[in-house]
Order: C-alpha cells, then sequence, then structure tokens
C-alpha cells in the first residue's frame, strides 16, 4: 500500500468502540432529540410532541442512549407531581459542529447522490 493509501485508509478506519459510539449518538431519532434540545430542555411529552414520528419506545431508547454516552442529562425538577426533564450536556453541544458539516456536505452534493442512485437503481432494472 502506497503511504498515500495508507494515510487515507488509516483515516477512514473505524475502531469498534468508535462505531458502537456513532451508531448510537448519530441514528435517526437521536438526531432529531438533539435538534430537539439544542433549542431547549424538555420534558419526555413535549419531546413527543416536536417529534410526532418516534413512538413512546424509541423515544425512551434513545434518550437513554444518549444520557448513558453523557450526550443527554435527566434532571429530576422539584415540582408537584415530580416532572422529569431533558437537557443536552455541554458534551452534547460539541456534537453539533461535525453534524452540520455531514449535513452541509449532504446538501452539497445530493445532486450526485441523486444521480448515483438513479444510474443504481436503473441498473438493476436491466
Amino acid at each position: 500500500m502506497t503511504d498515500t493509501a495508507h494515510d487515507t485508509a488509516s483515516r477512514f478506519a473505524i475502531s469498534a468502540p468508535h462505531r458502537e459510539l456513532l451508531d448510537q449518538v448519530l441514528d435517526k431519532w437521536s438526531l432529531e432529540v438533539l435538534n430537539e434540545l439544542c433549542e431547549r430542555p424538555a420534558r419526555f411529552s413535549e419531546l413527543r410532541r416536536r417529534i410526532p414520528a418516534v413512538t413512546q419506545k424509541s423515544l425512551t431508547a434513545t434518550l437513554r442512549r444518549l444520557e448513558r454516552n453523557g450526550i443527554v442529562e435527566r434532571v429530576v425538577l422539584a415540582t408537584r407531581p415530580v416532572a422529569i426533564e431533558y437537557r443536552i450536556t455541554p458534551l452534547g453541544k460539541t456534537l453539533r459542529p461535525p453534524v452540520e458539516v455531514i449535513l452541509a456536505w449532504a446538501s452539497r452534493h445530493m445532486p450526485a447522490i441523486e444521480d448515483a442512485r438513479r444510474t443504481f437503481d436503473d441498473g438493476l432494472d436491466a
């Protein structure tokens, strides 16, 4: 392998712990939850209203994964009755810039991606 090819390969090497983390914090519902919590903290029921397509089970699992990874914190509010609020952590806020870079890349390259998809799909039909 050439030095250039090796450098490129090592930059894209994803170890098991990295892959697990990325799977847990960059999936569909995690990105939706993070988008909402970047705006302001929210209770579970508020998140359900703001993300209508997510099921209760999926939202619960997503919040637990994000909390386990230190991205979201669960805060018990001293109200009657007691309420739970979810907030993005300082660590969670650091995810916003790289996610915005990926979204900008996708927006910039979407026409080429759509062309590639059409070409691929047309090849399957042939």
